[in-house]
């Protein structure tokens, strides 16, 4: 049976699985940390691809969701922030020339949106928006079965929308983007923010709460959590409006530790998208979902494009 290897490459963590052509359900998996033991990111990558390589067995492709702008043409990583060394990296090549067999790179945002496309809330959608949030926003587009990258990779970046022109500073250096209003650190900024003013909370001042902690205030009725959380979703929503308007999903899957929330988050983004739908024309069979493969939709959709191709 044919057998590809998946990876999906973190900050933190690489982790590799070894799946069968037609099954979704990996044979194998394993995970090291990044960086560490003197050697190179790359280096590891290919070292723990060798540890989960079954003796005497052919594997056709491997396959991997890379953090960054990755280059779609050639699976070059043209810079990844919390990859030492990774600026107009080849990563694509480093691999094949290791293991003489095909590789294959692709944005991890994007290729967890292809995963909740093939096995996960997307299933039977040809038009999907997949929105991961967590310490920033990621995301990735599927418009007509296809996954959207754009001529340099740098597409479905919505994390980086313009949603409140005089907002505050994103991770990226621009005022603003959705990232820096709606995403966990935005939340734990807002709140920490909001105490230093003296705003009364269950939560402390002298302890930095995390989106986690907030969450759990908020479910016992602070009040400055339920309107930090309300704030996210309000920007999320009116971020999700636009996106009707210019991609007309019939549904939006949203992933990351924010999510898990459930109401606290989901209610507000739809009290947003109702109140800045150009027409409710775009709401007509239009769903927001939690996405069904947690940390698995990286390596999932690593697997899927190399299946696909």
């Amino acid at each position: 049976m044919e057998k590809i290897v998946a990876v999906d490459i973190g900050g933190t963590s690489i982790r590799a699985a070894l799946f069968e052509r037609g099954h979704s359900i990996p044979l194998t998996q394993k995970k090291i940390t990044t960086q560490g033991e003197g050697q190179s990111p790359e280096a590891r990558l290919c070292a723990l691809v060798e540890q989960i390589w079954p003796p005497h067995e052919e594997i056709t492709a491997i396959s991997i969701a890379a953090p960054g702008n990755v280059l779609p043409e050639n699976g070059v990583i043209d810079f990844a922030s919390n990859i030492p060394g990774w600026t107009h990296f080849p990563l694509q090549q480093y691999v094949q020339d290791h293991f003489h067999i095909p590789a294959l790179v692709g944005n991890d945002a994007n290729l967890a949106a292809y995963g909740e496309w093939k096995y996960g809330a997307g299933i039977g959608h040809r038009n999907l928006i997949y929105i991961t949030i967590s310490t920033g926003i990621g995301s990735g587009i599927i418009i007509e079965e296809k996954l959207v990258t754009g001529v340099t990779g740098g597409a479905g970046e919505l994390g980086h929308i313009t949603v409140e022109e005089e907002g505050p500073v994103c991770s990226c250096g621009l005022r603003g983007h959705l990232e820096a209003l709606a995403s966990g650190t935005a939340i734990e900024k807002y709140v920490e923010q909001e105490l230093l003013s003296g705003r009364p909370s269950l939560l402390s001042v002298a302890h930095p709460a995390s989106a986690l902690e907030i969450e759990f205030a908020a479910k016992k009725g602070d009040a400055l959590s339920i309107e930090a959380y309300r704030r996210a979703g309000f920007y999320l929503g009116r971020a999700i409006a636009d996106l009707l308007a210019v991609l007309n999903p019939s549904i939006v899957i949203l992933g990351g530790g924010v999510s898990l929330s459930g109401p606290l988050i989901f209610d507000p983004i739809w009290e947003s998208l109702r109140a800045h739908a150009i027409s409710a024309k775009y709401l007509e069979g239009f769903s927001i979902q939690p996405a069904k493969l947690g940390d698995q939709a990286g390596l999932l959709g690593a697997f899927a494009l190399a299946e696909d191709r």
